[in-house]
């Protein structure tokens, strides 16, 4: 990472602990190109990479990407089945390289849709890192953030019918305990590549408070440097979480 970028994320304290990307663009990216769709996922491999390098380096605790929404499903038969295939390649290719590096991998989402082989491909990845203790990369398939607010609303409903669980027990905290990376910090900063400005059901309960940052660049294109100035551009940032500046300033 360049010294000015250190020396701006030293000066604010801000490095953030964990960072979520919605990895948007591949096909626009491909399309550029008169090339098939899924060329531009296979080229977008090359960014998480990336991504998950600078991360790493930089000292993020959690990187989550979204690599396949529940949305995603209605695509053109062909590609999704490229996806799935494409899916499958990275777990069993890349899953040695960042056991070797110290890395975690969690795949969340509702994975029943998933053929058996990839359902095992996930768990034997996710098996062989899950006492690493470095950064964990969190990888969204067959995710969507009102499924997970769903599902939550369901565990709760089912414990309180068990009678596990009071209603008077029921507040944001123990509600957040039953929603996916509740073990972890809620994102400090999102990023969207691609030139879309929204959050496409992507983390919504976990990102109440989350600084959004948009990129132009396609997701191929998002590689260290475009990575390194969303993270210098989320150091320039002050956050109130509801609090004036005043406020912000008596605390220091």
């Amino acid at each position: 990472m360049s010294t000015s970028i250190n020396d701006c994320l030293a000066a604010h304290g801000q490095t953030p602990r964990h960072v979520a990307i919605i990895m948007d663009g591949n096909n626009r990216w491909a399309k550029q190109r008169h090339l098939p769709g899924v060329a531009g996922h296979r080229a977008g491999v090359k960014a998480v990479r990336a991504v998950v390098e600078v991360s790493a380096r930089q000292g993020v605790e959690v990187l989550t990407l979204f690599a396949f929404s529940s949305e995603n499903w209605r695509r053109p038969e062909a590609e999704v089945s490229a996806l799935m295939q494409l899916f499958l390649s990275a777990l069993q290719r890349q899953v040695k390289h960042l056991h070797e590096h110290n890395i975690r991998l969690i795949v969340m989402g509702d994975l029943s849709r998933f053929t058996p082989k990839i359902q095992q491909a996930i768990e034997a990845a996710q098996q062989l890192t899950e006492h690493n203790s470095g950064l964990t990369l969190a990888v969204a398939a067959n995710y969507g953030g009102q499924w997970d607010i769903a599902s939550a609303a369901k565990r709760i409903a089912l414990d309180v019918q068990a009678g596990r669980l009071r209603v008077d027990d029921i507040d944001e905290q123990r509600f957040h305990q039953y929603t996916w990376l509740h073990q972890f910090p809620a994102p400090d900063l999102l990023i969207r590549t691609g030139g879309e400005q929204r959050i496409s059901n992507f983390m919504l309960w976990q990102s109440a408070y989350t600084e959004l940052y948009f990129s132009d660049a396609y997701w191929p294109d998002f590689k260290q440097q475009e990575y390194q100035n969303a993270l210098a551009a989320f150091a320039e940032r002050t956050r109130r979480f509801g609090r004036t500046d005043a406020q912000l300033k008596d605390a220091e």
